[in-house]
C-alpha cells in the first residue's frame, strides 16, 4: 500500500456496536469514506449519519461493499446479513471487520472460509467484550507472564438487558429481527461467541469441543423466537470452560449487564468485573488478582486497547495480528455448533 490512510466503509448499520467500530478505526488513523445500510430509517443508522455528517451515504449496500478504492468494510448489519456482506467485500478484494456474530450458519462460515482462502483477505469479528475492554487485555498480559500458573478453566458470564438505551441507539425498542432466531442466530451464536473467544484466548487453545449446551426462554413466553437464556460447556486438550448468557439484567443495575470473567490457574485466579462493581468501586474495568503472594486490585481504566490499530496495520502489512484468522474461524465454529446442538427449554423454539 501507499502511505495514504486505510479507507473504510460501513455497510449495515443495525447494531450499536458499529459506533465503537467506526470510532476505533478513525482513532487508529483510518479514513471513513462512505456508509450504506438496508434500513436507513433504523435508529442506529440515523444516529451514525448524525455523528459523521460529512461521510458519503450510498444507496446500495452491496455496491458499496464491492466498490473500488475501499480497503476495508466494517459491518454491524442484522446478523444474517453479515455473512453475505462479508462475501461481497472479500470477493471484491477488501478486508472485512464484522460485528459479532460474524455469521449465523455453518454454511455461511464455510463460504467465508473459502473466500478468505481464495482472496488472501482477512475476516475479523469484533469480539468487543475482549477487544474493547481494558481489564480483559490486562488480565491476558498477567496470564502470559505466568502470574496464575497454567490456566485450566474460564468462567464467562454475559448478562444483557433487552431495554438498554445504548444498544437501541435512541430507538423506542428492539427491532423485529431481534425476536427472530433465524435472523439474529440464537443466543449462543450471538452473545456466547464473546465468551468462547475469551476461553480460547486465555487458555491458549487452538481448538475445542462443545460438551453440552442449552438454550431457553423462561421470561418472554409471548416472544418464542427470543432465547433469553443460554449455557455452554467447553473442553480443549488443556482446559475447560463454562459460559452463561442471558437477557435478565434488572432495571436496577446502572449498566446493561454485570459482565464477569473468571480465569482459574494452577497457582491463582483472576476475576474481571467488566462494566460494574456492584456496591463497590465506581465505573468499570475492575481486575482482581489472587495468587501465592496475596490479593491485588488493579484499576484497568487506562490500559491501552490495540485491536483497531492492529487492524489498520494488518490491512497495510497483510498480517492478522489483531486476531489470528484461524482463531476467529474456530470461535464462530464453536458458537454455531453449540447453538445447533443445544437442548431447547421453556418457551423457546
Amino acid at each position: 500500500m501507499t502511505d495514504r490512510p486505510v479507507r473504510f466503509a460501513a455497510v449495515g448499520l443495525d447494531h450499536a456496536h458499529v459506533f465503537g467500530q467506526v470510532a476505533g478505526l478513525i482513532k487508529a488513523g483510518a479514513e471513513f469514506v462512505a456508509l450504506a445500510t438496508d434500513d436507513p430509517d433504523a435508529a442506529i443508522a440515523q444516529s451514525l449519519r448524525q455523528r459523521y455528517p460529512d461521510v458519503e451515504v450510498a444507496d446500495d449496500p452491496d455496491e458499496l461493499a464491492g466498490r473500488d478504492g475501499i480497503d476495508l468494510v466494517v459491518t454491524a448489519a442484522v446478523p444474517d446479513r453479515r455473512g453475505p456482506i462479508a462475501l461481497t467485500a472479500l470477493r471484491a478484494g477488501k478486508d472485512v471487520v464484522a460485528d459479532k456474530p460474524g455469521c449465523v450458519s455453518h454454511d455461511q462460515l464455510a463460504e467465508i472460509e473459502k473466500a478468505v482462502a481464495e482472496t488472501g483477505r482477512f475476516w475479523s469479528v469484533t469480539f468487543s467484550e475482549r477487544f474493547e475492554v481494558p481489564c480483559v487485555i490486562k488480565a491476558g498480559e498477567l496470564v502470559r507472564q505466568g502470574r496464575i500458573g497454567n490456566v485450566v478453566q474460564t468462567l464467562g458470564l454475559g448478562p444483557h438487558r433487552i431495554g438498554d438505551k445504548g444498544h437501541l441507539g435512541g430507538g423506542g425498542g428492539r427491532p423485529d429481527w431481534f425476536y427472530d432466531k433465524d435472523r439474529f442466530g440464537g443466543i449462543l451464536t450471538d452473545i456466547a461467541s464473546h465468551q468462547i473467544d475469551q476461553f480460547l484466548w486465555f487458555t491458549g487453545s487452538r481448538t475445542a469441543e462443545v460438551v453440552t449446551s442449552t438454550v431457553g426462554n423462561f421470561a418472554n413466553p409471548d416472544r418464542p423466537g427470543l432465547q433469553d437464556f443460554g449455557e455452554v460447556l467447553l473442553r480443549s486438550d488443556n482446559a475447560q470452560g463454562y459460559v452463561r448468557v442471558d437477557w435478565y439484567t434488572p432495571a436496577g443495575l446502572p449498566t446493561w449487564g454485570d459482565g464477569r470473567l473468571m480465569v482459574l490457574g494452577t497457582e491463582g485466579y483472576l476475576e474481571m468485573r467488566k462494566y460494574v462493581d456492584v456496591e463497590g468501586r465506581d465505573g468499570g474495568n475492575h481486575l482482581f488478582v489472587v495468587d501465592q503472594a496475596g490479593t491485588e486490585y488493579i484499576d484497568c481504566s487506562e490500559v491501552e486497547l490495540t485491536y483497531y490499530p492492529d487492524l489498520v496495520r494488518d490491512v497495510r502489512e497483510r498480517t492478522t495480528t489483531a486476531a489470528p484468522q484461524e482463531h476467529t474461524f474456530e470461535t464462530m465454529r464453536l458458537a454455531l455448533t453449540a447453538q445447533q446442538n443445544a437442548t431447547v427449554r421453556g418457551a423457546a423454539r
